[in-house]
């Protein structure tokens, strides 16, 4: 699916705010989640020397210190080709198996979606 006038206009909310965290903190990744209230998080790659964590690891913790407590979606705006299995186990802790997992490239043209399973 390249054609994001197809998703969902919150889908296409939380690709464009992944799009923004990667562009401007110049980061690998860029992600977002959207919590079963519609609140958004937004984060991109944490990298220290003592702390590694995706962009989508980072939005899921990020929700969870905010006090949600399931996930509606999550964007992730990467160069890899799907989203890890360690960023869909982070989102599937969170909003569960069946949790939409949206996967864009740089561009922020979604190249698909997967399940958090």
């Amino acid at each position: 699916m390249s054609d994001n006038s197809a998703l969902d206009p919150e889908d296409r909310k939380i690709v464009t705010l992944a799009r923004s965290a990667r562009a401007r903190n110049g980061v690998p990744e860029g992600a977002a989640v959207r919590d079963d209230t519609g609140r958004t998080y937004v984060a991109g790659t944490v990298a220290l020397d003592s702390l590694k964590l995706s962009a989508l690891q980072t939005a899921v913790a990020m929700a969870v210190a905010s006090g949600a407590k399931s996930l509606e979606a999550a964007a992730v705006v990467t160069e890899a080709e799907s989203a890890s299995d360690a960023d869909r186990a982070a989102v599937r802790d969170l909003g569960g198996p069946g949790t939409p997992v949206l996967v864009a490239g740089p561009d922020g043209s979604v190249r698909g979606t997967v399940t958090a399973g």
